[in-house]
Formats: C-alpha cells, sequence, structure tokens
C-alpha cells in the first residue's frame, strides 16, 4: 500500500494530538486503516450481546454507537480530504457528534450491518488516499465551528492521519471502559 508521510504540527488542530500521537510514525497509515479493521471487528463480534449496548456512564454512546460514530467521522473526514485534495479550501462546518449518535438508531442495527457498512466505507476512505496525487497530500483547508468561527486549518494526510487515530482511540476506550 501507498506510504504517506505523518502530518507535521500545523498540518491538523491542537485537539487532534489525541488521535495521531497514537500513530507510529512510519508511513503506513493505510496499512493500519486496514488492519485495525480487521483486529476490531474481530474483537467487537467476539463481545456478548449485552456488551454491544452497554453505557458505562450515563449519556455515553454504546458499542454500537461508537462503531456507527467511527463510520461517520470516516466519510465525513475522507469527504474533507477528497475536497482540498482537489484544492478546493471552502472552510467546511463541523458536525455534531452526539446528534449524529443519536439519531443513527444504532442500537437497532445488527453487529453483521453495522461492520458490512464500516468496511465499504473503509474500502472507499483506503482507496481515496490510494489515489490521490502525492502533491495533494499537503494541501489543506478549514474547519468552522459551530458559531461561524475558524477553529482549524488540515492537510490532506493530516485527515488521513485522524481517521486512523480516531478509530484508535476509541478502540483503546471500548477496551479500558466498556468491558469491566
Amino acid at each position: 500500500m501507498r506510504k504517506i508521510k505523518k502530518p507535521l504540527v500545523g498540518e491538523y488542530p491542537e485537539y487532534s494530538h489525541v488521535y495521531l500521537d497514537l500513530m507510529e510514525d512510519d508511513d503506513r497509515v493505510l496499512e493500519h486503516l486496514w488492519n485495525n479493521f480487521i483486529e476490531i471487528k474481530k474483537f467487537i463480534m467476539a463481545l456478548p450481546d449485552e456488551k454491544l449496548k452497554y453505557r458505562y456512564a450515563e449519556n455515553k454512546w454504546t458499542i454500537k454507537e461508537i462503531l456507527v460514530h467511527l463510520i461517520d467521522d470516516e466519510r465525513i473526514f475522507a469527504y474533507r480530504a477528497l475536497r482540498y485534495a482537489r484544492n478546493d479550501d471552502t472552510p467546511l462546518h463541523g458536525f455534531d457528534q452526539d446528534l449524529y449518535a443519536k439519531c443513527s438508531n444504532a442500537n437497532e442495527r445488527s453487529l453483521e450491518n453495522i461492520f458490512e457498512e464500516y468496511e465499504w466505507v473503509r474500502r472507499s476512505t483506503i482507496s481515496l488516499f490510494q489515489n490521490l496525487p502525492e502533491d495533494s497530500l499537503t494541501r489543506g483547508g478549514e474547519g468552522i465551528d459551530f458559531d461561524g468561527s475558524v477553529i482549524n486549518k488540515r492537510t490532506v494526510r493530516g485527515l488521513a492521519y485522524h481517521i486512523a487515530g480516531h478509530e484508535l482511540r476509541h478502540f483503546n476506550i471500548i477496551k479500558a471502559r466498556y468491558l469491566s
């Protein structure tokens, strides 16, 4: 798979370091995306059904809601990468992840159905980054907060690493907080 260098500080917003710090500096983000999908699927599919709708605290997402959140987030950030890669630096609005989770009906879906969608999105994301022109990886754009202020700048490669690190962070949270 294609190698993509890890973004430098300034190619992603400050808050994203929690995701990027989880990623190796080995240029293998696309390989990581595929391997981590396989690992997460194997891990989650082995869990008992009652764990899939468990909330470790009030207003926290279930594992199914986390999975659909990862799909939503990946779609949105891959779309941003496409826009920036095509030299469209129109500022893009953020999204209310809690509203998305609430409206996802994740807990009514089967795990097989969620992972089928997850796999299609993951394959699409990898294909997108695999086929972008090399010079597009350092292009970027801005994100807009709900109040209309510019909140961050990201590059295309910063978005690839965000997707991978964001997934890994949620996987770590599942292992730490949902299985006790």
